[in-house]
């Protein structure tokens, strides 16, 4: 029974996250709450028996987003410019989409259902063809590592990149400090009035 409740419990609170960021104008707010709401996702993915998923969400989301985010604001400020309106066609769009996703999730399977395609067709392979096959007792790593391995490379490209563009931006700030301290050190010193010899 926990098994379904929770999923629906945590989709009930992103959804309820997503309300509250609708009037937020302060950004550092919104950005704690997008990750929040990557936390919550990541939880989710993982009591969907999604761990590698949830745990990309999780350093991705939750993790090198919000810090880029972060630095972002460092630069912006964290204030929303005031006079901007909700756009309706935009709001139109995002009611669309919406529907058309509920509609697409009507034709899947009941969650958790044995008789579900992946249970009777991609699973089994799996289990009987992964040690001749690939010769790793561990059927989940031969998934992760052979038979989605363009996946997985796609999703190790996207945590490397980001954590390449947060150092890139974490040096390039330390960068500018040590000009500008070194510029401002540099003004003081023409300032002054010369020494007395």
């Amino acid at each position: 029974m926990i098994e379904v409740l929770l999923p629906f419990a945590l989709l009930i609170i992103l959804a309820i996250i997503v309300v509250g960021l609708l009037p937020l104008q302060n950004l550092l707010a919104v950005v704690a709450l997008l990750g929040a709401y990557s936390f919550i996702m990541a939880t989710l993915l993982v009591a969907l028996d999604a761990p590698d998923v949830g745990m990309t969400e999780a350093a991705v989301g939750a993790g090198i987003s919000t810090v880029l985010l972060l630095a972002a604001l460092k630069r912006v400020g964290s204030e929303e410019s005031r006079g901007r309106r909700l756009d309706p066609s935009a709001l139109l769009l995002s009611a669309v989409t919406g529907v058309i996703l509920l509609y697409g999730t009507s034709g899947l399977p009941e969650f958790g259902d044995p008789h579900g395609a992946i249970h009777n067709h991609v699973a089994p392979y799996y289990i009987e063809k992964t040690p001749e096959e690939i010769g790793v007792p561990n059927v989940i790593t031969a998934v992760l590592a052979s038979y989605r391995g363009f996946d997985t490379l796609g999703e190790t490209t996207v945590i490397f990149t980001a954590g390449l563009s947060v150092i890139m931006l974490l040096r390039l700030s330390v960068r500018r400090r040590v000009d500008a301290a070194r510029d401002g050190a540099q003004a003081d010193d023409a300032s002054a009035p010369p020494e007395d010899q």
